[in-house]
């Protein structure tokens, strides 16, 4: 994996091959994600520049804030790197499990940044996209925002703190959001809780000229528009009704069974979770629940467990390699239907790691408690 070397701030004028942009404008610090070709997906090189930045811009006098932007016009970023990650897998996961070490720190830090975080969610922003945008304190999101933690396609689950965000969703929303992996508009996306404005497209090179003169919120506030209407606000009544359960398998029966307004809507979401992974559904919905009542860092903490125990199984190799190593799009699950999850293969996918835990610590001295969406 290619990163930048040298002066880090100065690697947008070094290399335009560089995976990661850094340039100052004014008082702006800019990062510009620059894989356009694969929607921005994040390296293990791409997360040590992101983490070794950010914590040096987080103390620099001249430096106001910072701004995260995708290269091209796909997206912010389309997540992890899971071809890599697939490639690893094949030896052994070693370096996949480093990434999320880096990559986690990265999520910890935006949440608690000391200075305003802008997140420019524009196009596609998925899973680990998600990481690094929905954590800070001023989340654009426009016309062409397709956001989602579709995990559970890939026989994974949510992680980048994607748990601690959907489980502090309205009602069952989060839920069915992560069940499904369901790509959101910019509506949904503020109805979640995962963004805070809506700004078009058209005017985001406005937008960020304006964010190397004056404050983020004074910027947001002169080209924010009003959103466009949530459809996940409209569906609440089939959704918190039929995701309340703590089994996966209830979920579906109740999906089907539904008879009100959102029939349709309900057995389509019931068809699209049993397609899953069904061990990454039934662990993607413990996680949340857990999460619920946990802190950004420990559910980072508990994804990282999970996340190892998928690495070792044979649900996420079998859903990249479906989706996209052979692309047939016919993963054959192990095992093959919710039914054949027992509790207890959930349960050990929460057990602690011996020897081998989330250690956020090198991302932990910066003190302030940066933005709270919970």
């Amino acid at each position: 994996m290619t990163a930048a070397t040298g002066n880090i701030t100065d690697n947008a004028a070094v290399s335009g091959e560089a995976e990661v942009l850094f340039e100052r404008r004014g008082g702006l610090g800019v990062i510009t994600l620059n894989r356009p070709r694969a929607v921005n997906a994040l390296t293990e090189g791409m997360v040590d520049l992101l983490l070794r930045q950010l914590t040096a811009w987080a103390t620099d006098d001249d430096v106001a804030a910072v701004l995260v932007q995708g290269a091209g016009e796909r997206g912010l970023c389309a997540g992890g790197d899971i071809v890599a990650i697939y490639r690893d897998m094949l030896h052994g996961g070693n370096r996949t499990a480093g990434f999320w070490q880096t990559e986690y720190r990265v999520n910890s830090l935006i949440a608690r940044y000391p200075k305003p975080y802008v997140a420019l969610m524009d196009g596609l922003v998925l899973g680990g996209g998600v990481g690094i945008s929905a954590h800070g304190s001023v989340r654009v999101v426009t016309e062409r925002t397709r956001m989602g933690m579709p995990e559970t396609t890939i026989g994974f689950a949510p992680d980048v703190g994607g748990t601690f965000l959907l489980s502090r969703a309205p009602g069952q929303t989060g839920t069915h959001a992560a069940l499904t992996g369901a790509h959101l508009d910019a509506g949904d996306a503020l109805f979640l809780g995962l963004a805070d404005h809506y700004v078009p497209s058209r005017r985001l090179p406005a937008l960020v000229a304006a964010l190397g003169n004056e404050s983020p919120e004074a910027a947001v506030a002169r080209y924010a528009e009003q959103p466009p209407a949530s459809a996940l606000s409209r569906q609440r009544d089939w959704i918190d009704a039929c995701y309340a359960s703590g089994d996966a398998g209830d979920i579906v029966d109740r999906l089907r069974a539904w008879t009100g307004p959102g029939r349709a809507d309900a057995a389509e979401a019931a068809d699209t979770i049993e397609a899953k992974s069904p061990t990454s559904v039934k662990v993607t919905l413990a996680s949340l629940r857990r999460a619920a009542n946990l802190t950004l860092d420990e559910a980072l903490a508990q994804e990282y467990r999970a996340g190892m125990r998928f690495l070792s199984g044979p649900d996420f190799r079998e859903g990249i390699r479906a989706q996209v190593v052979d692309k047939d799009r016919n993963p054959q699950w192990k095992p093959a239907t919710l039914a054949e999850v027992q509790p207890g293969q959930v349960d050990s996918f929460f057990t602690p790691l011996d020897g081998g835990e989330l250690d956020l610590h090198p991302a932990a001295d910066l003190g302030g408690q940066g933005a709270d969406h919970a």
